[in-house]
């Protein structure tokens, strides 16, 4: 048994939170919000985010980040990716021991280009760097609090910190695999909200399967040319974390990001959209933050400049889709 903190109380957090009680860890789930942390331990469930999803009687909820962390072996990060720097400074002073620390945020930041296990280990240093993984993979937050059968990928630079998470989170309904290649995880799981913006887009304009499937298949070129030219390895992007990830996401009716595409797509306005939205679409953040980290080390992603173009540059979403048939013809390997 582990002593478990769940950083983050929205849909995910919470269904991670929910799962690993199941696993007989102590599990404490951490809210931001005191007010809301005390509607959570009221109400037993998190009617915002995930409704429906009963706590189990031992899941401890706290709004103190310092009692959340008190004794914790296990520290998962579960929050937007614009915010794991910030809770990752407030977290660092209130570690004790040696725990296990994991990133569940799919991103990049902008402003340094850093993916959020990179993040994790320059906030909280030497002290802690080695002990840092990765939890990434095909996993809607709603299915996993019902006990769907998942299957995700632990990554970390150390085999055995990727083992550590994949024996404290495996379960009969919750299949962890491993890998040291952190950098392929984290950029598949930072592209594929890309793709499936533009996947929704397609399908909000009203195209069918065709146009879908090439998005995908596509997408998979442009996460693979990135995250291998920043050394990942190219299994990896067939994988759970990559292809895995990228095909539920571009598809599934839980989508956040391909949500996002479908109202575009349909001539909704990307402040209304997001303002509707109780949860972050990480993809609408990322479209310019992958952009910009591609140019950075000149790999050629046209369907994320495109996204660039609809969300940041006001590009009709049409255009967006007839640019991108009509760009110059080249070999599919290219």
């Amino acid at each position: 048994m582990a002593v478990v903190t769940v950083l983050g109380s929205g849909s995910w957090g919470t269904s991670l939170a929910i799962h690993l009680v199941r696993l007989e860890h102590e599990v404490t789930l951490w809210a931001r919000k005191p007010d809301f942390a005390a509607e959570l331990s009221r109400t037993r469930e998190n009617v915002v985010y995930l409704p429906g999803a009963k706590f189990p009687p031992s899941l401890r909820v706290a709004g103190s980040l310092d009692q959340a962390c008190e004794g914790a072996t296990l520290l998962l990060f579960v929050c937007p990716s614009s915010g794991i720097r910030s809770l990752a400074e407030a977290v660092r002073p209130l570690l004790s021991g040696q725990p296990t620390l994991v990133s569940a945020a799919k991103g990049v930041e902008h402003e340094t280009r850093m993916t959020m296990s990179a993040i994790l280990e320059d906030v909280l240093g030497d002290r802690h760097r080695a002990r840092v993984g990765v939890l990434s993979g095909p996993s809607f937050a709603r299915e996993v609090a019902v006990e769907v059968p998942t299957a995700v990928t632990a990554a970390s630079r150390d085999l055995a910190v990727a083992e550590t998470i994949q024996r404290l989170l495996s379960g009969p309904t919750f299949r962890v695999y491993t890998t040291t290649d952190v950098v392929g995880v984290e950029i598949g799981g930072a592209v594929k909200n890309v793709i499936a913006l533009a996947a929704g887009v397609s399908d909000g304009l009203g195209f069918g399967h065709n146009s879908r499937a090439a998005l995908i298949t596509r997408g998979v070129a442009e996460l693979t040319r990135l995250a291998t030219r920043l050394g990942a390895e190219r299994p990896t992007l067939s994988g759970l974390s990559g292809v895995g990830d990228l095909i539920l996401t571009c598809t599934g009716d839980l989508s956040r990001n391909r949500s996002v595409g479908l109202r575009l797509g349909r001539g909704e306005r990307l402040a209304d959209i997001t303002a509707s939205m109780k949860e972050v679409a990480e993809g609408v953040r990322n479209t310019r933050s992958v952009r910009d980290l591609a140019r950075s080390v000149s790999v050629e992603m046209p369907i994320t400049e495109e996204m660039y173009k609809l969300l940041y540059e006001n590009k009709a979403p049409r255009q967006v889709v007839v640019d991108l048939m009509t760009r110059g013809l080249k070999r599919e390997v290219d």
